[in-house]
């Protein structure tokens, strides 16, 4: 009786033995990190013509807010993309033979996104005809806080500054197709500016 107890035991211990040698195979891979999909709208535009010294066109799955609080200046607006939870603050100053220390602001501002960023390209604006001139910044790097700012001018009287922002940590890996998308709609807005 003794002896067949422990030729169960042992017989157990050789299948269990046997059961983990055998599911020992390949070595597991780490999967790669996947983000959800994310749904782009139709591209279709609006006009905002209200009253400002500047019209263009913008997505119609955003709305236009006048920006309010203490640091708000006349002509002050942000395009808001609930969907994406993004804003694109639009800055507007009268040009009134200083538009050098807008572009120096301009400049600083873009040096303060220079640490997170690996890199930083420029598309320039030229629109002879509707007298609109600027760059648009597209700023890379997973960690930038506003990956796409841009600035237009007439060089005379007008100076319109934007920056995108997302209401999110910067993750701009997952982001990346969303920015784009947007990317997109800023230059429709740079091709569609007006001055008044």
């Amino acid at each position: 009786m003794h002896n067949l107890t422990m030729r169960s035991k042992l017989s157990f211990l050789l299948i269990v033995t046997w059961l983990m040698l055998s599911a020992c195979g390949d070595a597991p891979l780490p999967r790669p990190r996947t983000y959800f999909r994310i749904a782009l709208p139709d591209r279709t535009y609006q006009r905002f013509d209200v009253g400002f010294p500047y019209s263009f066109d913008y997505p119609s799955y955003a709305s236009i807010a006048p920006r309010t609080g203490a640091f708000a200046e006349p002509y002050w607006a942000d395009i808001v993309m609930p969907r994406f939870s993004a804003r694109i603050y639009l800055s507007y100053k009268p040009v009134r033979g200083n538009l050098a220390e807008y572009l120096n602001d301009n400049h600083l501002m873009m040096s303060k996104l220079i640490p997170k960023s690996t890199g930083i390209k420029e598309d320039e604006v030229i629109d002879d005809i509707n007298r609109v001139y600027g760059t648009i910044y597209n700023v890379e790097g997973s960690g930038v806080a506003s990956p796409c700012q841009f600035y237009l001018t007439d060089s005379v009287r007008h100076f319109l500054r934007g920056a995108l922002y997302f209401n999110v940590i910067p993750n701009n890996d997952s982001l990346a197709p969303v920015i784009q998308f947007i990317k997109g709609d800023i230059r429709h807005l740079a091709s569609t500016l007006q001055w008044k």
